[in-house]
């Protein structure tokens, strides 16, 4: 998702891991959120350009909703690690 700027990735990002949080029943705060939807965008980025050959950039829709899916991945593997500690 590199068409959008650095604002751009700040809202997605918060976006992404609030919709994240409450598709995945979890409460996590603003920074968190942020976090897991900027971190969500890469891994959504990536799964989507190399797996579909999407290119979210430059679409606001499309790379919400490719952030948000690359959050929820995250969120549970994250759940599936913190079963096993």
């Amino acid at each position: 998702m590199s068409g959008f700027g650095f604002i751009a990735w700040i809202i997605i990002g918060i976006v992404a891991g609030w919709l994240a949080e409450k598709i995945m029943k979890r409460s996590h705060g603003l920074l968190t959120n942020l976090i897991v939807g900027v971190i969500g965008a890469l891994i959504g980025g990536f799964l989507a350009n190399n797996l579909l050959g999407i290119d979210a950039s430059g679409n606001w829709i499309v790379g919400i909703i490719v952030a948000t899916l690359g959050a929820v991945v995250l969120l549970f593997l994250l759940g599936l690690v913190k079963k096993r500690a």
